[in-house]
């Protein structure tokens, strides 16, 4: 059974910074892309970073390219993310997800994590 296991989130006061990991395990994963969504309360599921086998990067935007950095430990089976300078806005649930195609869509990743709060007070 696949699994993927975040952790790292939690309450962070504006500017700080935070790092996550999402453990992946349960079959072999190479060529596939690992990445990030999030959610916030009332809103959809957005996309936020992916990392290709390769280490080829893709992130949503300019409200994340150059705060958030996306990286993988491919012996390891795990992904990161590091987010510095965090705004409330990025408070939301954070999603660790696992594919064979980089997408913004969030119906066509394979795998997904049961995700983890991530809080910015103001």
């Amino acid at each position: 059974q696949v699994q993927l296991v975040e952790s790292g989130g939690g309450l962070v006061q504006a500017g700080g910074s935070l790092r996550l990991s999402c453990a992946a395990s349960g079959r072999t994963f190479t060529g596939y892309i690992m990445g990030w969504f999030r959610q916030a309360p009332g809103k959809e599921r957005e996309f936020v970073a992916a990392i290709r086998w390769s280490g080829g990067t893709l992130y949503s935007g300019d409200s994340v390219k150059g705060r958030f950095t996306i990286s993988r430990d491919n012996a390891k089976n795990t992904v990161y993310l590091q987010m510095n300078s965090l705004k409330p806005e990025d408070t939301a649930v954070y999603y660790c997800v696992v594919g064979l195609l980089a997408t913004i869509d969030s119906n066509r990743w394979d795998y997904w994590g049961q995700g983890t709060q991530i809080t910015v007070s103001s």
